[in-house]
């Protein structure tokens, strides 16, 4: 076994344009809560350019914060991520690392359990800790989103796994926390990047992002046809909202997969979330089950979706919703 020497969770805090991502800060609560469980301390890792609020970090549950500040990292190239993430961890040989499984994570964080020839648990949306074996418990979705698999790394270091955004809550910030902030040298020398960014272009297929939303309207196979999404639109116009859907819509090819919330799709939490003509199968609630107020609209009294809302309304939805859109322009 090759957990001899490892100690400390660890946390990637990716940046974009000099900001911390909200991910970082959501990975940080549920890393504290593991670091605590162990009783070790808890590190975040940052590499970019002239990054703001560095010191929030501290302030959201790191004891301990790895800074790399060099224009070269600014614009988060993933083989020099990778190789200066996994110099790091062999200088400092941390137990757990974890990062947003976002498109970033997705790229880099790969690399470096390969660099490390460790094991890696991709798109978790739980973890834990077996306290016994003081293992970490990886929880994702597998064969579709039909089961969940708990998996864990016995014989290898640093245990990874990368996590959806909007899993895990962010937490308040403390700002009587104290913690270091340890700057270190990019090492240009050691990386050769075999890539150049030529240029980056925002996704402005929505207006407004699904995982940023803090208002989604989202429909189910209950509206029946493809071209009945364009309720679904207007009441999500009328409130401000983002458009969401549930996967068999999407399967069916309604609407583009970036809109699916669920297992398989994307993990959401916002202040309000209506789910339209969606029965709630076990596959979406583990996508939005954790918004603050869901408002359900279902012809099925007995739709699992109820169980999770907050406020349900039984009726047909293409009576519903159209008096919901009139009331909002009305106000």
């Amino acid at each position: 076994m090759e957990s001899n020497g490892y100690q400390g969770v660890w946390t990637f805090a990716e940046q974009r344009n000099g900001k911390l991502k909200r991910v970082s800060y959501e990975i940080l609560a549920r890393g504290r809560e593991l670091a605590d469980t162990l009783g070790t301390e808890l590190t975040a890792v940052c590499f970019g350019h002239n990054i703001s609020e560095v010191d929030q970090l501290i302030a959201h549950g790191a004891d301990k914060v790895y800074l790399i500040d060099d224009p070269a990292l600014a614009v988060n190239q993933e083989d020099l991520c990778a190789g200066e993430l996994a110099r790091l961890i062999r200088e400092n040989k941390p137990e757990i690392l974890l990062a947003g499984a976002t498109s970033l994570g997705r790229a880099f964080i790969p690399r470096v359990a390969a660099i490390l020839q460790t094991g890696l648990t991709a798109d978790c949306t739980g973890l834990d800790i077996d306290a016994g074996k003081k293992l970490l418990l990886q929880t994702r979705p597998t064969f579709g989103g039909n089961m969940m698999a708990t998996i864990i790394c016995k014989d290898k270091r640093p245990q990874m796994a990368t996590v959806r955004p909007r899993v895990f809550k962010k937490k308040a910030p403390d700002a009587n926390r104290k913690g270091q902030i340890i700057k270190v040298d990019f090492k240009k020398e050691a990386v050769t990047s075999r890539t150049r960014l030529l240029n980056f272009v925002e996704n402005i297929t929505e207006s407004i992002k699904l995982e940023d939303a803090d208002i989604i309207v989202s429909g189910g196979r209950g509206l029946g046809k493809p071209e009945n999404f364009k309720l679904i639109e207007e009441l999500a116009e009328a409130l401000g909202a983002a458009v969401g859907s549930s996967r068999p819509p999407v399967d069916e090819g309604w609407i583009p997969y970036s809109h699916q919330v669920g297992q398989t799709g994307k993990t959401v939490c916002p202040k309000l979330y209506f789910a339209c003509g969606i029965s709630g199968a076990v596959q979406h609630l583990a996508g939005m089950q954790s918004s603050e107020m869901i408002i359900a609209i279902n012809s099925d009294p007995d739709a699992p979706i109820f169980d999770v809302a907050t406020y349900g309304i039984v009726g047909d939805l293409f009576q519903v919703v159209p008096l919901l859109i009139n009331k909002l322009k009305c106000e």
